[in-house]
C-alpha cells in the first residue's frame, strides 16, 4: 500500500484575493466559499495556480516518481541516493529503477488537474495510477473541491482522446463518473 500525505500549503485565500484584485475589488481576510473554489477549478482560471499542495510519498518507486516529474509545474524534493548523503549498501549505479525512495512534491491546483487527466487513465501504468489515486484520496480529506476535479482524461473531455483507448469510456462506470463530474459544477457554469 502506498503511503502518502498531502497538505494544502497555501490555502485558498490567496487565490480569492488574486481573483478579486483582477476585478478591482478589495481584498478579504477569509477563505472562499465552496462555490468560488469549484467555479475557479472547473474554469481553470489562473488564480488556482496560487493554491499549492505538498505531497509526501514514503517508499515510492523511483520510476513512478519520474512519471510524475514529466508534468510541468511540479517542484520535486527527491531524497538523494548519493553515497555521501545516505547510508545505502547498494552503490548508486547499481540501484534498480524500482528502488523505493521518499519523494516530496510541491504542486499547484492546475498541475493536480493536469496530472490527474493522464495518471488516473487506464493507459497509465498500474503503479502510477495507484500512487496518484492515493494522492487524490488524501486530497479528498483536506480539499474535497480539488479532489472533485481530479479526473481522468476521458471524464474531463467527455470522450477518450488517446490513440489506444483503455476502454473505460465504454463502461457504466465511465457514465457514472462523467455524470458526477458534470453535476458537480456549481450553478451558472457551462
Amino acid at each position: 500500500m502506498i503511503e502518502v500525505k498531502v497538505t494544502n500549503e497555501t490555502g485558498w485565500k490567496r487565490a480569492l484575493n488574486a481573483a478579486r484584485r483582477t476585478m478591482g475589488k478589495e481584498l478579504l481576510d477569509k477563505e472562499p466559499s465552496r462555490e468560488f473554489k469549484l467555479r475557479s477549478l472547473y474554469a481553470e482560471h489562473s488564480q488556482i495556480k496560487l493554491v499549492e499542495y505538498l505531497i509526501q510519498f514514503k517508499a515510492l518507486r523511483q520510476w513512478v516518481g519520474v512519471h510524475l516529474l514529466r508534468h510541468p509545474f511540479i517542484l520535486p524534493f527527491i531524497h538523494s541516493q548519493r553515497a555521501d548523503r545516505r547510508d545505502n549498501p547498494v552503490p548508486r549505479d547499481e540501484m534498480p529503477q524500482g528502488s523505493l525512495n521518499d519523494q516530496d512534491f510541491v504542486i499547484n491546483a492546475q498541475a493536480m488537474i493536469n496530472i490527474s487527466r493522464k495518471r488516473l487513465c487506464g493507459c497509465a501504468s498500474k503503479e502510477t495510477r495507484e500512487a496518484w489515486q492515493a494522492v487524490k484520496n488524501e486530497v479528498e480529506k483536506i480539499d474535497p473541491e480539488m479532489a472533485q476535479v481530479m479526473v481522468r482524461q476521458c471524464v474531463y473531455r467527455g470522450f477518450c482522446p488517446e490513440m489506444k483507448c483503455c476502454g473505460f469510456c465504454h463502461t457504466e462506470a465511465f457514465e457514472k463518473e462523467l455524470k458526477a463530474y458534470r453535476e458537480g459544477k456549481p450553478q451558472g457554469t457551462a
